[in-house]
């Protein structure tokens, strides 16, 4: 709305003295006065842009500079905008009309808002000098359209911005915080100005928008700061965040105290909208009559002849003009008080809306949606008052809604957002470890039901796919991802998230190995004995069949077969010589087997002499005296003993000088004609010894001695200690068990759990050797516990116990940007950064610690650690050359040190070294090829600093260029440039570990190189057409242009065609006809031409035109296009002795041709069918089909560019009589 007054202040007032606005009685009259700058100016009156004459309502005086206008009998008709026009100035004052006291004002609603509606008016005429408030018939400003007002529907904000007040030219900051706990990514924000002006594009001398992220915390820090203030920025501001799926704005004014004092500067640098205002006074005339008064009673199809009689073009900004001068005229009469434009509930909540109507006993209507609420237990309505009220009770996701209170034809609305509350997961993922091919199912459960999840593998989200490999499931609260037939690829970190949390599990899939607990044994047996092999195998499902010298074994009366759990048996009753051979037993769908044989053993009887020395035949056995007999704990252990005598001799069992006797126990001896047996059923340790068998009868006796080993598992190991944890890992300990079993540790099996699942899984399956393992695939930050297992040939023993609970953290990177801050005598101040990765682990600290130069030993600086980033150090010795270190403590130890480049003497620095560049050297130095350089620097330090020059790194050589060095300065020489002189110069003055540096980057630039493959593109009439690339050697510098130069082959003068040209091709035009040219091109940098120009290899000779005419050439345009069905052949069911027809359509060009198919048989040449084609329409004619004539048929269409099929079913179906 300033716009016009701001170009009318370019001109000088004509006024010395401009009129006011005044208020007058009904009956009464008023003056306006005004005065001219001369006393000769014409002045004029008008009423709504409509001249004012002398009558007897309007009395118009003129004394000199002094005019004055006399309205007599005001009446409310007079109460209108007037104006008083001198020269090109024009001032607009208003006239309000009053009722006298004790009179209420009648006529209609319309006319009463009149007053009201001019009240509104400015109270001082818009001058050049006093700007004024808008006027009714000013055109609508954008900034005059209250900000955004949406309230924050998910609550993203932790802080939000403030509304606040500055001064002209102060700086003012507000600060927005948004926490990522909740968030799935990166928020993104935006400042507005007003409804609509983003801030982003306006960041420069008066506005800075920063951000920030608090790794700790884990919050996002938004930060707009305005500086120098000027008044046009004060205003309604707005803050919006939006991440994924949610959003949170927030409103928030600026009000600015004080008037600028630079004039229109800057003037539009927060309000781009004064812009659109400006253009639009520039395209919009101001009308000399009141055409917006007209418009708004004239009809729709007159406003295009309105306009154009008063010179407005910008007609779409005058439709919207009058659309906001109505909604302004129109006011509410049924509602005192609207709703709010939007509100916000959570989920479960109740909410109150609130209305206040004008007439106390109106009835009114709720809407939700469109559709009228009824009265309900949720939905409660209320009327106290003018005041009406309608409240949701536990509120749902489906009250989420617009709603509308309705009085007679007036209703207003708003929306309600309901806000679900975060969704936490109440029961966690459990890592698994299954075998591949089973199904494998991770559970967690929520606190809402229904809520959505979203589940990930290994950070890629999951979702159903054609092969059902994943299927989601939810049962209320519960939620379950399954997988089918798990395989390898399915290994990894599964996680399930909620806009509350998140849950890990990991699985693992392992080859089903079959584990042979048990093998089977040899057997020497006698006849009619039995014979058992026993095997027990790690998976009681698996099945396997028994085979005797590679033929299946069947069971009958004598064999039988037996599986229970993982035991399998085959057991020969009543042993024959023909049983005797290898046994082999193969599991079913695994690649080994189990070997044994069975000895058969015939026992010759020779006749001996009644009086027979008794005698124990362990060779028969295959054992000597030596031999040890080896039993697994648990398992039974009969020793038949054949022995010999005559009279049958008396049998006794001794361990030790312990007598085992026969009897029912658990240890036991048996004798029978020729055989004593000795039995020990279920076998443990104790069990273990050498038993002694003595035979007597009268003629002597027998003794053997028989060692029997009782082997067993281990003993459980001993808990586990955690030697070191990493980031993902840990490294544990433990010693072997106490007993080994009787047999060798074959190696160990470690399994882990989370510290509040209650799955164990297990880490390695084959036995692991060492007792040190490194454990890995763990989650950082979350508790753990392991145990071991410890396996020898016969099995795997109990576990451990658990070891004490453990987190994987890794210790933090190493801090960052030690250096030195200030050293004195005695003392030395350094400084640090924290280090870049933290990790899960919370950072105690930091250890500060020296060495002296010339030993190993670092001491500790300070006790204990420190949380600043600096540390003073004191009572250090003067002179003293020591390297110090920082390292970053945390729960896994510390991190790496970080150590100053250089060891420090101890000494005070009198001046700190400081580089004074001159402000020519702060941009690229530019000499040519030849020149001399002499840069001279000068710096400042105390004592005198080491003075360093590096180019890309490396220390400048003598030969390079020269250094001259003094206590205040430093110069750089170099007598005759180079290219390779280019480059960048890194300066360093350096006291002990203090330093500053600086950098200057020189260019030496040359001639560039000549353009490249000049060429003749094209020759017509007098133009010749030429193309060339830039030059390989373009000088170090930017080319700037090219030389386009001609010569006649006659004269071979050269003539510039173009010069400075910026582009790498051209047209030479007006060439002379008869003549022959040729062409040259010189590339142009900073330095100048280029030495040798490019020259074309041919000349050109400019022909006479117009002799020889040469048509055009044009391509025919290629029209193929494969064969396509554009309407198929359909399954079809016939009856036998009708005939049949299948009918289809086809396009391709050229025409394709066309073949039929009955069953992949071509039928074009059978007289049974018959085939047409019309327009592109294929039939196939079947005469009289027959259910042999059934089957698929196939049409196929062929052409140069491609070929299509098309096919159905024909059933042809007996005729029914």
């Amino acid at each position: 709305l300033h716009e016009p007054i701001k170009r009318i202040q370019n001109f000088i007032s004509a006024f010395a003295k401009k009129p006011k606005t005044q208020e007058a009685e009904e009956g009464s009259s008023v003056v306006f006065e005004a005065e001219t700058e001369k006393p000769d100016a014409k002045v004029k009156w008008q009423c709504n842009s409509k001249d004012i004459t002398n009558g007897e309502k309007y009395v118009i005086a003129a004394d000199g500079n002094k005019h004055s206008l006399t309205i007599v009998a005001v009446c409310k008709e007079d109460a209108n905008v007037y104006a008083v026009i001198a020269g090109s100035s024009k001032v607009k004052f208003d006239l309000k009309v009053v009722p006298k006291p004790g009179v209420s004002p009648d006529g209609p609603k319309e006319s009463g808002a009149e007053p009201e509606q001019a009240s509104a008016q400015p109270t001082a005429a818009p001058t050049p000098e006093e700007p004024a408030a808008p006027s009714q018939d000013a055109p609508p400003a954008e900034e005059a359209q209250p900000p955004d007002t949406r309230q924050d529907l998910t609550g993203l904000f932790t802080e939000k911005p403030q509304s606040g007040e500055v001064t002209v030219g102060e700086n003012i900051t507000f600060v927005a915080k948004v926490s990522a706990d909740s968030l799935l990514k990166k928020p993104t924000i935006k400042w507005f100005k007003g409804k609509w002006m983003d801030l982003a594009s306006k960041s420069g001398k008066h506005l800075q928008l920063k951000e920030t992220f608090d790794r700790n915390t884990k919050v996002y820090t938004f930060e707009m700061q305005i500086i120098e203030a000027k008044a046009n920025f004060a205003g309604g501001y707005r803050c919006e965040v939006a991440s994924r799926d949610k959003f949170d704005s927030c409103n928030f004014e600026l009000t600015v105290h004080g008037d600028s004092t630079d004039g229109n500067e800057d003037s539009g640098e927060l309000d781009f909208s004064a812009l659109l205002k400006k253009r639009a006074v520039q395209t919009t005339a101001e009308p000399d009559v009141d055409v917006w008064n007209i418009l708004s009673h004239a009809p729709p199809s007159e406003f295009e002849k309105i306009a154009f009689q008063h010179g407005i073009t910008d007609l779409r900004g005058m439709l919207k003009r009058l659309k906001k001068m109505k909604k302004e005229e129109k006011k509410s009469e049924a509602f005192l008080k609207k709703l709010d434009p939007a509100y916000q509930v959570s989920k479960g909540q109740k909410i109150k809306l609130a209305v206040e109507v004008a007439n106390a006993d109106v009835e009114v209507k709720w809407l939700k949606n469109g559709q009228e609420i009824q009265p309900t237990g949720r939905y409660i309505f209320e009327s106290v008052g003018n005041m009406r009220y309608l409240t949701i009770n536990h509120c749902s996701l489906a009250d989420d809604a617009a709603y509308c209170c309705v009085v007679g034809n007036e209703k207003c609305t708003t929306e309600l957002f309901v806000k679900e509350p975060p969704v936490q997961i109440l029961r966690n993922l459990e890592d698994q470890m299954v075998m591949k091919g089973e199904r494998v199912e991770f559970v967690c459960e929520v606190s809402e039901e229904g809520a959505n999840v979203k589940w990930e593998k290994d950070g890629v989200e999951l979702t159903r796919d054609e092969s059902f490999k994943y299927r989601f499931k939810k049962d209320g609260c519960k939620h379950v991802l399954i997988i089918n037939e798990a395989t390898k690829e399915d290994c990894g970190h599964y996680k399930v998230k909620t806009n509350g949390g998140e849950s890990m599990a990991e699985l693992m899939v392992q080859e089903k190995q079959l584990e042979v607990y048990q093998s089977i044994a040899d057997l020497t047996v006698k006849a009619k004995d039995q014979a058992v092999f026993k095997c027990e195998v790690s998976d009681e499902n698996v099945r396997g069949t028994w085979y005797k010298n590679g033929v299946e074994v069947k069971p009958d009366t004598r064999i039988n077969i037996s599986h229970i759990g993982r035991n399998h048996k085959l057991t020969i009753d009543d042993v024959k010589p023909e049983d005797e051979g290898d046994y082999t037993f193969v599991p079913d769908g695994h690649a080994f087997n189990l070997s044994a044989k069975l000895n058969f053993l015939e026992v010759k009887i020779d006749f001996v002499p009644r009086q027979d020395p008794p005698k124990i035949h362990l060779d028969c056995m295959g054992r000597t005296a030596d031999s040890t007999i080896v039993v697994v704990a648990g398992n039974k252990l009969r020793l038949d003993v054949p022995i010999t005598g005559d009279p049958a001799p008396t049998v006794i069992w001794t361990k030790g000088e312990k007598v085992v006797t026969e009897g029912d126990g658990r240890v036991h001896v048996e004798t029978t004609k020729g055989h004593c047996i000795f039995t020990i059923e279920g076998a443990e340790r104790q069990d273990e010894g050498i038993y002694s068998v003595v035979v007597r009868n009268p003629a002597g006796e027998d003794t053997a001695d028989i060692n029997v080993k009782v082997v067993d598992v281990p003993d459980p190991p001993q808990a586990p200690t955690i030697l070191s944890v990493g980031e993902d890992s840990c490294v544990v300990h433990w010693d072997p068990p106490a007993f080994d079993g009787g047999q060798p540790i074959i190696g160990y099996v470690l399994e882990r759990k989370k510290l509040k699942s209650y799955r164990w899984m297990r880490l390695n399956f084959d036995p692991y050797p060492d007792t040190t393992y490194e454990a890995k695939r763990m989650i950082e930050g979350v508790p753990y516990e392991m145990r071991v297992y410890a396996v020898n040939s016969i099995g795997m023993s109990r576990h451990s116990p658990a070891s004490q609970p453990f987190v994987p953290v890794a210790p933090t990177s190493e801090p960052l940007g030690l250096c030195v801050d200030d050293v004195s005598d005695t003392s030395i101040s350094l400084k640090w950064r924290r280090p870049e990765r933290i990790g899960s682990a919370e950072l105690e600290g930091y250890g500060v610690e020296y060495c002296k130069e010339g030993t190993d030993e670092w001491i500790p600086a300070i006790q204990g650690l420190t949380e600043r980033t600096s540390v003073v150090i004191k009572g250090l010795a003067t002179g003293d050359k020591l390297q110090f270190r920082v390292r970053a403590f945390n729960m896994a130890g510390p991190s790496a040190p970080a150590t100053l480049a250089q060891p420090v003497t101890i000494r005070e620095i009198m001046q700190r070294p400081k580089i004074w560049l001159p402000r020519y050297l702060r941009q690229t130095l530019i000499k040519k090829v030849g020149e001399t350089v002499n840069i001279v620097i000068p710096f400042q330090g105390k004592p005198r600093p080491k003075v360093t020059w590096s180019k890309d790194g490396e220390v400048l050589s003598p030969q390079f260029a020269s250094v001259r060095n003094s206590e205040v300065d430093t110069i750089l020489f170099i007598r005759k440039t180079e290219r390779h002189h280019s480059g960048k110069y890194d300066l360093q003055v350096q006291i002990e570990n203090v330093e500053d540096t600086g950098a200057i980057t020189l260019q030496i630039v040359d001639v560039p190189g000549p353009p490249e493959a000049l060429k003749i593109m094209d020759v017509w009439g007098f133009n010749v057409a030429l193309e060339w690339k830039p030059p390989k050697d373009n000088g170090n510098c930017e080319i700037i242009g090219y030389n386009v130069q001609k010569a006649d082959k006659k004269t071979m003068e050269w003539f510039t065609v173009y010069d400075q040209y910026r582009r790498t091709h051209c047209v030479v035009s007006d060439l002379i006809m008869g003549n022959e040219y040729i062409f040259r091109v010189f590339a142009i940098n900073l330095v100048g031409l280029s030495p040798d120009p490019c020259c074309t290899k041919d000349s050109v000779y400019i022909q006479k035109t117009g002799i020889v005419y040469k048509p055009p050439s044009y391509k025919d345009p290629d029209f193929s296009e494969a064969p396509k069905f554009t309407h198929p052949l359909v399954n079809r069911s016939v009856i036998a002795g009708y005939n049949a027809t299948l009918s289809c359509s086809v396009r391709g060009i050229p025409k394709p041709k066309v073949t039929w198919y009955k069953n992949k048989m071509d039928i074009s040449h059978e007289s049974k069918y018959r085939m047409l084609s019309k327009q592109g329409v294929l039939t196939l004619e079947i005469r009289k089909p027959c259910p042999f004539d059934g089957g698929v048929y196939m049409c196929k269409a062929v052409n140069d560019s491609g070929e299509d099929v098309v096919e159905c079913k024909l059933e042809v179906r007996p005729l029914d009589l």
